[in-house]
């Protein structure tokens, strides 16, 4: 864009005086341009987060937090994920909705760079709710693109980036400019803030949030009351995300090991990983962290297609879901949940749930039962109800480990049957667990809804577990955390 056409005058012609602009808005609209020519997610979650796109911020950054990286915030928004209130899930609907028009409108044929900047405002009514900064801003706004389409022959489409340009050139200058600010005075005294009781947000329950509560309440408190953001994630987040991703591809194309020749499902598997891994790269601080997990994730897809096509031969299957959603409503309350693979198997019918394991598992089947019991996991629990009320006759439950690409994929496999033997505690990789087990899974999920789920909470007690704090994403705010063993006392 030439230089000429970045100045900053409103609809007038009038020189704006300085901190007359808004920094912010110039931003947001940036960003909306961003987004109509080519959406990414970092642009659109932080869309979402400005304070022009009609969603209150707590609930914006609640909807980022748990999109994570496996999932795009608008997906969370149209599968209303976060239980919100009414009147910020409309709100969301609303900024999807815009985003939608802006796209349509950018690609409407012989749209200008000034039609695009009327959307903006006709889709997220800014002109009533801008103050005068934020107002000449926008004339400013409006301006630009005015002189981009003077500037553009006939019949020539509007390029995007000049605009951006543009734009980022306004908000540049309007975040440097300097403000006169008042003089100083001090603060009025406040009184403390009045304690209150945290009332219970009902909606959708998941497998992994009993787990946190039962583990530890003020993780859960900071996780699904206060919505608090967690950091980006590890490469090892990123490396799990990528192989689940890859994986759930490839079994959707090849759901029999014997369909086509093994080199053709080696090739074909490490398609998948060199596309899941570049398509979460940005997640990968450094480029050698990235080649050194996108060169392990190789490693040990080749150990998990050898234990896919011996696990054929020896008990022919086919994989009949891949990230399946479940639904299941026990005692009122809704769990949801996204199950990795379903294996059906040729002879019986009978089905086998996987879930994939690129992090720390137990080490037998004995361990994971044991877990089970303890009610610090359930998962597959869930997910052997939820298929069972689908109708499917559910006769093992599956963890696959991904994490380590020197060792053979040794799943941890436990049987359904109807009374199982007393727990072992051998090392063994298959065991079996007894449907019993599964029931008192099943009633202690209910107990923690219906503890969640009736009046407000008084108090969220931290766990008297260490280990548990180890890897908890909110240790450093958590003052009441339990010390090791070996601080406690060591000194």
């Amino acid at each position: 864009m030439p230089e000429a056409l970045i100045t900053h005058v409103d609809a007038a012609g009038t020189t704006l005086v300085d901190g007359s602009l808004a920094p912010r808005l110039a931003a947001f609209i940036c960003d909306l341009t961003r987004i109509a020519a080519n959406a990414s997610e970092p642009t659109v979650r932080r869309a979402l987060c400005s304070p022009f796109s009609g969603v209150p911020n707590v609930d914006a950054r609640a909807l980022c937090a748990v999109a994570g990286a496996r999932r795009g915030v608008i997906e969370t928004i149209e599968r209303d994920r976060v239980p919100l209130e009414r009147s910020s899930t409309l709100a969301a609907r609303r900024f999807v909705r815009a985003l939608e028009e802006l796209r349509r409108a950018y690609r409407a044929q012989g749209a200008t760079a000034g039609e695009h900047v009327a959307t903006i405002a006709l889709a997220f009514d800014l002109r009533p709710a801008l103050d005068a900064a934020e107002a000449r801003t926008f004339a400013a706004v409006e301006e630009l693109a005015a002189r981009l389409d003077a500037s553009r022959p006939p019949g020539e489409a509007w390029e995007s980036d000049d605009l951006i340009r543009a734009l980022e050139t306004l908000a540049a200058a309007a975040a440097a400019t300097p403000v006169e600010l008042p003089s100083a005075a001090p603060l009025p005294r406040r009184e403390p803030e009045p304690q209150a009781i945290v009332k219970r947000r009902r909606g959708h329950f998941s497998a992994s949030s009993l787990g946190a509560f039962a583990e530890c309440e003020r993780r859960w408190f900071y996780r699904y009351v206060c919505a608090a953001v967690e950091d980006r994630g590890s490469s090892a987040s990123f490396y799990g995300t990528a192989f689940h991703w890859a994986l759930e591809r490839f079994h959707q194309e090849f759901p029999r090991a014997g369909d086509v020749a093994p080199q053709e499902l080696e090739r074909k598997l490490d398609g998948y990983l060199a596309t899941a891994f570049e398509r979460f790269r940005a997640g990968f601080e450094t480029n050698v962290e990235f080649e050194l997990q996108r060169r392990r994730a190789k490693r040990t897809g080749r150990r998990y297609l050898e234990w896919f096509l011996e696990r054929s031969r020896a008990q022919p299957f086919a994989v009949v879901g891949t990230e399946t959603t479940v639904e299941l409503d026990l005692d009122g309350h809704t769990f949801v949940g996204f199950i990795d693979r379903l294996d059906r198997d040729d002879a019986t019918g009978a089905v086998t749930v996987v879930d994939y394991k690129t992090g720390s598992i137990a080490e037998s089947a004995a361990e994971y039962r044991e877990e089970v019991a303890r009610f610090v996991d359930f998962q597959l629990p869930f997910y052997y109800w939820a298929r069972t009320a689908a109708g499917d006759r559910v006769t093992r439950l599956a963890l696959v480990p991904l994490k380590d690409a020197s060792r053979e994929v040794r799943p941890i496999e436990l049987e359904v049957v109807p009374v199982a033997a007393p727990r072992s505690y051998d090392a063994a990789p298959a065991g079996t667990i007894g449907i019993d087990e599964l029931e008192r899974a099943r009633a202690k999920m209910i107990e923690l809804a219906n503890a969640l789920a009736d009046g407000p909470i008084a108090s969220f007690p931290v766990t008297d577990d260490p280990a548990a704090c180890t890897y908890c994403a909110y240790r450093n705010a958590c003052r009441e955390r339990p010390l090791p063993r070996e601080d406690r006392f060591g000194r």
